[in-house]
């Protein structure tokens, strides 16, 4: 680890102005995936802006039109509040499944969607030199390597590492804008938040060195009311999904045809994957195991085999529909 400059900033403003003219510059919050990017030489920050005394930013906030959640609230308490975890199942859930109860305490909202893939390639530059995200232009070892934990959807040439998030995934199902400060205040939409890698794998968000994440806002919906978040994955403490999927539905007055059908999923793409077909084939028809399952089978269309993970293309459809089935009350 090389020498760095720790800056702790007292305002917003602050913060960027100690960013401004150090591309290389980073933010400091709960510290959970910079300092441990750092360790393994992926990171080598000039500057540590460290941003976890801003006043105003950890609050969690719930009113009729929707959540809105501080950057640096951490996750164990946005998990544990008890409005998210009985108005909004699948915010809760999504934080709960996410990392261990001591990165949770630590983690904070903003920092849980700047977190960086897992993928041994990308995490270990001493043994391994060719990636693309980490280093552009040197090649992708995954193409060829030991790709099971890998994407088979959103990949390009350039990379296929997945993206490890949980809680960006239900984001992206129920329409979150993340509100950015840069002198003054944009949002973006949780799904344009995260980038496909092209040829420019190494550029993960539409988001310049010195804008801040201020918070995250997620609308309400009787979707998001009746929600889940069913995460597979090879154990199941601490680990990362194989396949996940954050759904929701609304039904008519009938109580059985789908009027809104929410579904995005992790752990199969290199983004948090919105499931729209799958989503257009639901809505209007009449909620029954044939007809999530047959409408599921379109969740990894246009999907991938690189070798090792072609199984993920056919659990991910089964986790999509046991996720309705469950939100359904039909398992």
């Amino acid at each position: 680890m090389r020498n760095f400059e720790y800056v702790r900033a007292a305002t917003v403003p602050d913060a960027r102005e100690a960013a401004t003219g150090r591309p290389d510059a980073r933010f400091l919050a709960g510290g959970t995936t910079m300092v441990d990017l750092m360790k393994c030489g992926v990171e080598a920050p000039s500057t540590l802006v460290d941003i976890t005394r801003l006043p105003g930013l950890d609050g969690i906030e719930v009113g009729t039109d929707g959540v809105r959640l501080g950057s640096l609230a951490r996750m164990s308490d946005v998990a544990n509040d008890p409005r998210i975890r009985e108005e909004f199942p699948v915010l809760s859930e999504s934080l709960w499944r996410g990392a261990s109860e001591q990165l949770r305490n630590m983690a904070t909202i903003g920092g849980n969607l700047m977190q960086r893939t897992r993928c041994s390639y990308f995490r270990e530059p001493a043994t391994y030199s060719a990636c693309n995200k980490r280093e552009p232009g040197s090649g992708c070892a995954a193409l060829e390597g030991v790709n099971r934990g890998h994407a088979v959807l959103g990949t390009s040439a350039s990379c296929i590492a997945t993206y490890p998030g949980d809680f960006a995934v239900a984001l992206v199902a129920f329409d979150a804008q993340v509100v950015v400060e840069n002198g003054g205040r944009r949002g973006i939409s949780a799904d344009d938040f995260f980038l496909l890698p092209g040829d420019t794998p190494h550029i993960e968000h539409p988001v310049a060195p010195t804008e801040m994440i201020l918070a995250v806002e997620i609308p309400a919906s009787a979707a998001l009311r009746r929600s889940h978040y069913l995460k597979v994955r090879d154990r199941e403490s601490y680990e990362f999904a194989t396949a996940s999927a954050a759904v929701g539905l609304e039904l008519e007055d009938d109580g059985s045809t789908v009027r809104d059908v929410r579904l995005a999923m992790g752990g199969i793409a290199t983004k948090p994957w919105r499931a729209r077909a799958v989503e257009a084939a639901l809505t209007g028809q009449r909620l029954d195991e044939q007809t999530v399952r047959a409408a599921c089978a379109q969740v990894t269309e246009g999907a991938v085999d690189h070798g090792r993970n072609g199984f993920k293309i056919e659990l991910a459809p089964r986790v999509a529909a046991r996720a309705l089935l469950n939100v359904g009350g039909i398992l």
